[in-house]
């Protein structure tokens, strides 16, 4: 066991877990952060997706000791009162059916626009290919992360 310090939606945590332990279970298991879903473990779903230092990661094989410099936002710290642009377009068009998945979607929508402010559709195809909804919601996914880039 190592104690490990990482920051998470601005604050310091320190946890005593292995050194290869995955965020994930960081988050999930230790922090209560549970927004941050488990469904493959394996990095091809996208469910577990959080921002390190803005940009998008699979939190199920990253391990935390790997993080202790880097600035880590989970779906909870996005925004506090779930008013980011991308949340709001999320509501509106009422992308969400299961909405298992959807917190992961929502993170790497986010950091794709981030980086990406006016996308083609093609270009969020792409970028949304590494998140799957189960429901099949990619038209209302599509459709919402184009309206969160006209806000923004």
């Amino acid at each position: 066991m190592a104690l490990i310090n990482l920051k998470i939606n601005g604050k310091a945590h320190s946890v005593d877990v292995e050194e290869d332990t995955p965020l994930l279970w960081v988050l999930r298991d230790h922090l209560g952060l549970v927004g941050t879903k488990y469904s493959c473990g394996i990095a091809q779903c996208g469910a577990c997706t959080v921002h390190r230092n803005g940009e998008a990661m699979f939190s199920c094989i990253t391990p935390a000791a790997s993080l202790t410099e880097d600035e880590i936002t989970t779906i909870e710290g996005l925004s506090e009162d779930g008013d980011h642009p991308v949340q709001k377009a999320w509501a509106e068009v009422d992308v969400a059916q299961c909405g298992y998945c959807q917190a992961g979607q929502i993170m790497n929508a986010s950091a794709f626009l981030k980086m990406n402010p006016a996308p083609s559709m093609d270009e969020i195809d792409e970028a949304m290919n590494r998140n799957i909804c189960r429901c099949g919601t990619y038209h209302k996914i599509r459709e919402a992360v184009a309206m969160a880039a006209k806000s923004e």
